[in-house]
Formats: structure tokens, sequence, C-alpha cells
């Protein structure tokens, strides 16, 4: 199943840094998912809920290693972008040196 669109919601938090939507066959959003910064690098948490125990348990998750780690990929990649473009809008624009 392909990866239609990628939405994400840059954070200003020390581990949480986004939250994404994906869109998949044009057809099918999964909202909840969360970038975060963890001891190894940058991952992607998948959607989840808080049961009466107290442990978490995902909501919506792929059910194999390679489509885990092509929505992984997916969506970082759009984060990376997002972080970019973030970046270069805060910059002042560059005017041209007249000498």
């Amino acid at each position: 199943m392909k990866i239609t669109e990628v939405r994400v919601s840059l954070r200003d938090d020390a581990k949480l840094k986004a939250f994404a939507s994906i869109t998949l066959e044009n057809c099918f959003v999964i909202r909840g998912l969360k970038i975060i910064e963890g001891k190894t690098g940058t991952f992607v948490a998948m959607p989840s809920r808080k049961r009466k125990d107290g442990e978490y348990q995902d909501i919506a998750h792929p059910i194999n290693n390679s489509s885990r780690e092509e929505m992984e990929r997916v969506i970082l990649d759009e984060y990376y972008r997002e972080l970019e473009r973030a970046r270069t809008a805060e910059e002042p624009p560059k005017v041209p040196d007249p000498s």
C-alpha cells in the first residue's frame, strides 16, 4: 500500500519532535503518529492508547519490518524537509552585496 501524502506538524520539545499524519492510496488516513528523538536516534511511534493496566497499545501499525521501515523512511524524509522549510523561513532573506 502506497503512502500518498504525509503531513508533519513540528513541536518544540526535547523528545517529541513532531506529529504526523499519513494518507494511504488517497483513501485512508492515519493520524497521531509521533516523531520522537530517542537515545539511538529519531524514530516514528505509531498511534496508541493507554490501556486500563497503564500500558500503551498501538492502534494502527505495520505488520512486518519491511513495511515499518518504508513507512518510517517516508515519514522521516518529510519531517526533515519540514525542518528545513522552517529553518529557512526563520532566516532573514539574503541581500546581495552591492560591491
